[in-house]
């Protein structure tokens, strides 16, 4: 068991990614559908805000839908998108009373109208919501993001709004879909997989990776929990030695 107290007196990251994987399997464990899966991932996902909103931290991104994912079958891509519709509806008033700002990143113009609509008007709504911002990953891509960003700056280049001189890695930064929002301290992959399966590949250039075997449904805030207090063993040196951090 965690202690709480003493996991706030630790580093708590102020940003968390994490990949939720192993709905589907969780369902198939239990001789349920792939989306009961998804339903229960749901439900942890609102543990883990509650744990974010518990210990401080400020930014939590998850990795809800891949580009990827749209090769799956009709049916469960359709269920999810009714899935992801609902939630939004479900969660609004759970949003706005926890002053929790809600952000979709991705290639948003591939969702249904419906699902697009409520991500922008569930964005509008809690856009003055400030103790913490989740942002969903769906129809998202790295290679996508990173590409569709130097399109962006060739664009800009082209057109007299920036010079070849102005691109570096600041520059760079600010035509990514993540571009409101500091690099993910800490990434977090549920079920056992050790990937990253595409999901901010710029951005998790110094980020701490946490893999764990538990499947996101079962995911709670004590596992997550787990997960901060892992994070707060590791010695950050973002290419400097352990002397040179210290002295910091």
């Amino acid at each position: 068991m965690i202690c709480l107290d003493e996991l706030k007196r630790g580093e708590i990251p102020a940003h968390a990614a994490v990949i939720m994987d192993g709905n589907g399997r969780w369902a198939k464990q239990r001789g349920k559908e792939r989306i009961e899966g998804h339903q229960a991932g749901a439900a942890a996902l609102r543990q883990m805000l509650e744990g974010c909103l518990t210990v401080g931290v400020k930014y939590l991104t998850v990795y809800a839908f891949s580009i990827e994912n749209w090769q799956r079958s009709p049916q469960e891509v359709e269920a999810l998108m009714y899935l992801f519709v609902q939630s939004c509806r479900n969660e609004l008033d759970n949003l706005m009373q926890n002053n929790i700002r809600f952000r979709a990143i991705g290639k948003l113009d591939m969702l249904s109208g419906e699902c697009f609509q409520i991500l922008k008007e569930t964005e509008e709504k809690t856009q003055n919501n400030s103790a913490l911002t989740l942002t969903v990953a769906i129809s998202y891509g790295s290679q996508w993001e990173i590409a569709h960003a130097a399109k962006n700056i060739a664009e800009d280049v082209s057109s007299g709004k920036i010079t070849v001189k102005d691109i570096d890695e600041n520059l760079f930064s600010q035509y990514l879909t993540t571009s409101f929002m500091p690099n993910p301290d800490l990434l977090i992959r549920t079920s056992g997989e050790l990937r990253i399966s595409n999901f901010l590949l710029w951005q998790l250039a110094y980020s701490e990776l946490y893999f764990t075997p538990v499947y996101f449904p079962d995911f709670t805030k004590e596992e997550f929990y787990k997960a901060i207090a892992e994070y707060q063993k590791r010695e950050r040196r973002f290419g400097k030695t352990s002397e040179q951090v210290c002295k910091v």
